[in-house]
């Protein structure tokens, strides 16, 4: 339905003027961040309007209305209003109703969303009115207005604003208010449409997406790992921030506007506790009133925030972030402090970062509490951001490294615990072989003294009781074998000098009571400084008993030499005699008789060789090797 006619000619239009030389530098400024490109000659600015407080469903009265200036803050012009303003803007375009030239108004800012009207028909809605109200504060809109809409002289446009008063909000850029207004072609608009959304929607919706991805990364890392709780806390602090920026994409909520407003104002208080506690956990610093102090902070700002009312959230909220701010500075000043006292080195990359931060958390506090540029408060958003996410890849470059460096580590001490498990299972062989080889002594020596003192006394007792001279000498060579027995079985090592002494008295005995003639070459005493092990000196033994035995038994032989030597590390013992030889119908068959095979054998259990050398008529030659490093040691 056709508006009623004005009063009075609502304000007119004017060209936009040229710029001005001394503008270059602040439009170059303003370019470079994409805010506020050049104004096109062929536009026309509105800097006034007729403006109108109207309650929901009541037409405007325009005889009540008054001029306003545009940008309309409602922080300083009704700050305590809530509701909708309507702005009336009047102009002439002769020829646009007959042409094809689609035009629009180009809206930097209308908080909290609008609708407009062109000369009575509805053109454009930006959102919802009643509550649940849209939330486009830092959204421009671009309105088309069709040529065919238009008239020759006196179009009106009507701009109904729905906002909220400065009590009502926790950041003055969300009170209520109006924009300076463009209108010119369409297509010169868009494009400057298109740059400010780019800037102020598009590039926070693909930071606060980032910082979410990156943020809930490094909060899961965090958690899992206890002992670099930093990170889950930096986390939290990227995915508080990126619930902040949230607000400049999100439009349409489900709830309230007083429910919005006191979320933004909570997660303030969040995003404190999670920078102050990961600039103390980065510094590896723990302070336990801090882990108490700080939820209850959160518990506490939520709670007079509900408890003060719509009427004073804007109060309450200031006063919470001056607070909250003075925190977030005392920690870092603690962090920079602390961390050059012990590693100036740390400081680096954090000392610049934190600075950084710190000028841009300051002037987005300056824009949320003063009445500075909105654009000015986007920067300040973004740059935190981007430190942010510069600051998450340095710290995940970190801990990368430190997992990979723990990880080489953790090898490393696998390998030293296979290491170290291998020695003490050899260890524990070896004691058991000890445990065993100490038992075997302990029973050999029992066994040795059984003999010694049962079996001895009785073979002594036969020596010297007996009439029968064969029983007795039976007798005499069993206890000579028991005793060796017994020297073996004590394990006792002997020197090799004594043993030699032993060995020639044997044989030189043996063999003159059987009428052989016996010849000992063995070298002098003090050339051998050796011990011979037990186990060595009976076995030699018994194999130098059984060379004589077949000596004085079946040689024939009238003469025998024993040789003993020790070269090239062995020890040699060489037997040769005179006599008849082995028979020829016994080659083959030596380890089957004449205790040659006990001889042999006995030899290879000393890990040494027995030599038989025999020919009929030519005697027979025995030739003893042992290893000394196995039998014989240094005395």
């Amino acid at each position: 339905m056709p508006a009623p006619p004005p009063p009075s000619s609502p304000p007119r239009g004017r060209p936009a003027p040229a710029t001005a030389r001394w503008c270059w530098p602040l439009v170059a400024l303003v370019l470079w961040l994409g805010l506020w490109p050049t104004a096109q000659a062929q536009s026309l600015v509105f800097q006034q309007a007729l403006a109108l407080q109207v309650a929901p469903g009541v037409l405007p009265d325009w005889s009540q209305a008054r001029s306003t200036a545009l940008p309309d803050d409602w922080s300083l012009s009704r700050p305590r209003f809530s509701g909708v303003v309507v702005y009336r803007l009047g102009f002439d375009a002769e020829g646009a109703g007959n042409g094809n030239t689609l035009y629009a108004l180009y809206i930097e800012r209308a908080c909290s969303t609008l609708e407009v009207m062109v000369n009575g028909q509805l053109a454009y809605r930006g959102g919802r009115m009643l509550e649940p109200v849209s939330r486009n504060c830092q959204q421009p809109q671009l309105v088309p207005v069709p040529a065919g809409m238009l008239v020759a002289r006196g179009n009106a446009v009507d701009i109904a604003v729905r906002g909220f008063a400065l009590d009502e909000v926790g950041s003055a850029q969300r009170a209520g208010g109006l924009s300076a207004i463009e209108l010119g072609p369409h297509d010169v608009l868009a494009q400057r449409h298109q740059r400010r959304m780019a800037f102020a929607i598009r590039l926070p919706e693909v930071v606060s997406g980032t910082l979410m991805l990156m943020g809930g990364f490094m909060f899961v890392m965090g958690w899992l790992n206890r002992r670099q709780s930093y990170l889950a806390y930096f986390g939290a602090l990227m995915l508080g921030w990126a619930l902040v920026l949230s607000r400049l994409w999100l439009t349409d909520l489900p709830w309230s506007h007083r429910t919005s407003e006191l979320i933004l104002a909570g997660l303030m208080s969040l995003i404190t506790l999670a920078a102050v506690q990961f600039l103390m956990r980065y510094s590896q610093r723990r302070v336990r009133w801090l882990d108490i102090g700080l939820p209850l902070q959160c518990a506490l700002m939520a709670t007079s925030l509900v408890a003060a009312g719509p009427q004073h959230l804007h109060t309450t909220a200031s006063a919470w972030f001056t607070l909250l701010s003075l925190e977030i500075v005392a920690a870092a000043a603690f962090y920079v402090f602390d961390t050059h006292r012990r590693n100036q080195r740390q400081l680096w990359l954090m000392g610049p970062l934190l600075a950084v931060v710190g000028v841009a958390l300051a002037t987005e506090f300056l824009a949320l509490q003063t009445r500075i540029d909105a654009r000015v408060g986007f920067v300040a958003q973004l740059v935190p951001s981007l430190v942010f996410l510069a600051l998450g890849l340095r710290l995940v470059q970190q801990y990368g490294r430190a997992l990979e460096s723990a990880e080489q580590g953790r090898q490393a001490l696998e390998e030293r615990i296979r290491e170290a498990t291998a020695q003490i299972e050899r260890n524990f062989a070896q004691l058991s072989e000890l445990k065993v080889e100490q038992v075997t002594d302990r029973e050999r020596k029992r066994i040795a003294a059984d003999l010694h003192d049962d079996l001895g006394a009785k073979l002594l007792t036969i020596v010297h009781t007996s009439s029968d001279e064969r029983i007795s000498t039976l007798a005499r060579e069993a206890l000579e074998e028991m005793r060796l027995s017994v020297r073996g079985l004590t394990g006792k090592p002997v020197r090799l000098s004594d043993a030699l002494g032993d060995w020639r008295a044997e044989v030189i005995s043996r063999l003159a009571q059987s009428g052989v003639e016996g010849e000992w070459h063995a070298p002098a005493d003090d050339e051998l400084p050796q011990t011979l092990s037990a186990r060595a000196y009976v076995q030699t033994t018994r194999i130098l008993r059984e060379a004589v035995s077949n000596i004085i038994k079946h040689s024939g032989a009238s003469h025998c030499a024993v040789r003993c030597t020790i070269a090239e590390g062995d020890f040699q013992l060489v037997i040769q005699d005179n006599g008849n030889g082995i028979p020829m119908e016994l080659d083959g068959k030596l380890d089957k008789g004449h205790g040659m095979a006990s001889m042999k054998g006995r030899a290879k259990q000393l890990q040494g060789q027995c030599l038989v050398e025999s020919g009929p008529g030519y005697g027979t030659v025995i030739r003893l090797t042992l290893p000394l490093d196995r039998h014989v040691t240094m005395g």
